[in-house]
This record gives C-alpha cells, structure tokens and sequence, in this order.
C-alpha cells in the first residue's frame, strides 16, 4: 500500500479488515494500522439472525441465506480498498452446523471476492480470548465468556495465552427459537432454558472451577446489552447475579417480548435478550462468578490483532497511555513523576487497609499519567475537560468500568471534592475509589514544582478517615509554596469529612 501524503508529511501505515458472520449479527471492522497504534477506523454490525434459520433437520433455509447474502453485499464495497492478505473471513456455529453450509458459503465467497473460513469451535474460542486479551487486559488468570447466537465459548487464560477453552452448543438465537416461542416469557420458559443450559455447563464446570482466576470478562452480547442497562439506569459496576435476577424477574412480569420495556435496553436486542440472560444466569451460577466486566473486543478484534503478529506481545495498557500521552500532548515528565509518588502512597495505603483490589494500581496509575489530559483545551477547567475527553476516547487494555473510574479520578483530582461523583459505585469499589482520588490529589500537589528533585519521601498513616502525612524534618518550612497548598487541600479534604494532618 502506498503511504498517504499530507502537507509534505508521509504518514506510513496500512489497512486491516475482519469480517464475522455470527449466528446472531456479521461483523465487519476496518482498522488503520500507523506506528503501532491500531485506529478503528470503520464498524460494521447487522442483525442478520442466520440462526434462527436452521430447520429441525439442521438445514439453512432460503429467507435467512437471502439476509445473509445481503448484508455481505454491502460490507464487499468496503473490502475492496484493502489488500487480499490483510482481510480475514470468518463464520462461526451456524455454517458449522448446517447440513447446507456449502450453498451460503460458495455465494459469499463470490460475494465477497475472499475466502470464507468456518472455524472450529476451540479456535472461535482462541479468537475470541485474543481480542478481549488485548483490548481489556488484566493481572492473573482471567475467565472470558462470549454468548453468541447458536454457541457459547468459555475460556480461561493469562495475558495472551489461552490455558483452557470450549465451546459449547447453547446461543440466544438458539435458545430463544426453542424455549422462548412466538415471543412468550414466563418464569417455566426461564427454568426450561436454564435447565438445558445447566446441562450443557455439567460437562465443563468442574474443569473451570479447578482454575484460580480472578477476574471475568464478559466478551459484547448479552453482557454488552446488561451493561448498557446499568449505564443507563445510572449504575457503575460490574454484572452481578443479583442484577441478573432482578432483570429476569423484570422480563417476566413483561410476559411477551412486545412488551418487554426495560431503561437502556436497545430495541434490536429485545427479541433475543431473555434468552441470552438465561444462559447468563446458568453461567454465573455454574461456575461461581462474582461479578463481570463487559471487554473491549471479542472475535473480529482478535482476528485484528492475530494479523498484527508485532503488537500481540506488547504492553497493551503501557502503549496506550504512551499513545494518549502524546495525542494530547502531556508532559511525560511530569505525568510519570505524579504516577510515581501516587503508587508509592498507595503502597503504603494497601498495607494499612483492605481497600485495594487487583485493579486499584492500573486505575490510580491510568489517572495520574492522564491527570492533565485537559490541559489540551485549557488550564481553569482542565480536570472537566480531561473527564469529558475521557468519557468519549478509546483506551485499549482497560475495561468499562475502569475507564469510568479513570474518568472520574481525573475529573476530581483538584479543586473541590465531589463524593457524588462516586455515589454510583457498587459499595465495594466506592470506598476504594474515593481512597484512590485522595492519593491522586495528594500526588498532584507534591509534584507541584514539576521537578523530581522537590519530592519529597513521605511517608503516609492511615487510620480509618485520619490521613497523617510525615515528612522529612525541615522540609514543610523549606517549601512553603507545597506547604500553602497541602494546608488548602487539608481544607478541602475536611469539608467532605476527611481528615488530613501533615506534620
């Protein structure tokens, strides 16, 4: 591909696209590869329910092979501006269940000028892990779960490498042809599905539970549409049993899925939603989830990155920071000096206390190296802007919920204090998160003179809302500008009930 050029400027880079065809949805994304950094630069998704087609006798009828053709004629238009070796074609459980595979696929092929590969269930499985691996990385082994239309894939791994992973033949589609028929929910529909989905789980579960992981990342789906719901409904956290629960009760009482109206469920996923939260509750049960974060990718990511042989082992969260660094213009320097101090305190803060959790250093380190994001605007309000541009910028490598939290550290690190911003939080990531902001404003304020030189070694006490700071002696009087601006932040602190002593 020839380099693009811009005001005497080559700008090197190439194009990337994956193509899913899903039982439920195909997937087209398009991503513009410059430097390193991986720019999404086109998605593509229609409801095309090729499940839903399958006869008793496992055959595609007509009616769905026609929504599935036609959708791949407009993502062909698309693939035609990308080198052959940089696309890549796939098809999930539908076309490796039916009988007359070999009739859709010989016309997508023609279609879409490119071969079309129907890939296993254990390398779905491998695909999907990759692209929630990279885009939403985390410490430990980390359990992945993507509920698709006609089969669900259950994987656990570590960073990059998936340990152990199946496949198994239970999907919202699927599941809501045959338990939920003509659009009728009731509460034996629910325990019908679960049952058959239990089942299908028995075969499994005792393989995962020998696993210790620590976290759960739900990979788009029923987990991308429950999350939505929180959102909506001005709830951050995880997926929890309890909200899951609350849902299916909720469907219930609605009886039919015409009049399933639920705050921040999108209406193209109403068909298929009780279906997909029945296996999610069977999930959650079978194997003992605490609680699930949605992921930043799932099967057409990982095809992405698969492509991309040189990013796979990269620091997915290090090189996003690096990138966000220099888009916005942030002083490293002083970013990484703010990261430093705050990882150091919050050392001693995890010593002292129960708060921290696996992710507490990766959120404190994200906000502090973004801490000035918003300077890029200007200076009064530039922990509103940062939080703005926060709330609408990609950062590959963290979840959902972790970029929120991002956010709103970076939008809380100067100036008054605003507990409402994390009355939202779940009871057991609030007090952690309102911790962590008492870090971060601390950090700030002793990196004031940007030059690693004035930081201090200090040396922080916790006891229950009681911060002691302790410095070097002499150091408070030799720097009466910090110390003008640690008595102030004292102040602050006091007006929302915390109480910060520097001595």
């Amino acid at each position: 591909m020839q380099p693009v050029r811009q005001h005497n400027t080559v700008i090197q880079g190439e194009y990337y696209a994956a193509v899913d065809l899903g039982s439920n949805s195909f997937h087209m994304v398009v991503v513009h590869v410059v430097n390193g950094s991986v720019q999404i630069i086109g998605k593509v998704k229609q409801k095309v329910r090729l499940a839903a087609g399958l006869t008793e006798q496992m055959e595609l009828d007509d009616e769905s092979m026609q929504r599935g053709w036609q959708c791949l004629q407009t993502f062909s238009e698309r693939l035609q501006d990308i080198p052959r070796s940089n696309i890549k074609v796939v098809a999930t459980a539908t076309l490796r269940l039916a009988t007359n595979a070999h009739t859709f696929i010989q016309k997508a092929e023609t279609i879409l000028g490119h071969k079309l590969e129907v890939i296993s269930g254990k390398e779905e499985a491998r695909q999907i892990y990759l692209g929630v691996a990279y885009t939403s990385a985390n410490q430990g082994n980390t359990l992945v779960i993507d509920i698709g239309g006609a089969s669900t894939e259950i994987i656990i791994g570590n960073d990059m490498h998936p340990i152990h992973l199946v496949s198994t033949d239970m999907g919202c589609v699927t599941f809501m042809e045959r338990f939920f028929p003509n659009g009728q929910i009731s509460a034996q529909n629910f325990a019908t599905a679960q049952a058959q989905a239990n089942t299908l789980l028995d075969n499994v579960a005792d393989t995962f539970l020998c696993f210790d992981w620590h976290n759960c990342l739900g990979a788009s789906g029923t987990p991308q549409a429950i999350t939505e719901i929180l959102v909506a409904q001005g709830i951050s956290d995880a997926i929890r049993l309890d909200y899951l629960y609350s849902l299916r009760d909720q469907c219930v009482a609605s009886a039919h899925i015409d009049n399933l109206d639920i705050k921040g469920l999108e209406a193209s996923r109403k068909a298929i939603f009780p279906s997909g939260l029945a296996i999610l509750i069977s999930l959650f049960e079978r194997l003992h989830i605490r609680d699930m974060n949605i992921s930043g990718g799932a099967l057409r990511e990982g095809l992405i990155y698969g492509m991309l042989d040189n990013l796979q082992e990269n620091d997915r969260r290090t090189q996003t920071l690096n990138q966000t660094m220099k888009r916005y213009h942030i002083d490293q320097h002083h970013a990484e000096s703010v990261r430093g101090l705050a990882l150091r305190l919050c050392h001693q803060l995890c010593a002292q206390t129960t708060l921290c959790h696996l992710d507490t250093e990766a959120v404190l380190g994200a906000a502090a190296i973004l801490h000035e994001i918003g300077l890029h605007i200007e200076y009064k309000k530039h922990h509103e802007h940062g939080a703005y541009i926060l709330t609408y910028i990609d950062l590959p490598g963290y979840t959902k919920l972790q970029r929120g939290a991002i956010r709103d550290l970076v939008q809380c690190h100067r100036m008054s204090i605003k507990p409402e911003l994390f009355a939202h939080y779940h009871e057991e990531v609030r007090p952690m998160l309102e911790n962590l902001l008492r870090v971060l404003r601390i950090a700030v304020v002793l990196c004031l003179r940007r030059q690693n030189k004035h930081i201090p070694d200090v040396e922080l006490t916790v006891s229950d809302d009681v911060w002691t700071l302790t410095f070097p002696k002499g150091w408070l009087n030799a720097h009466p500008l910090i110390n003008a601006e640690l008595a102030n932040e004292t102040w602050l602190q006091h007006r929302v009930s915390w109480k910060l002593v520097c001595q």
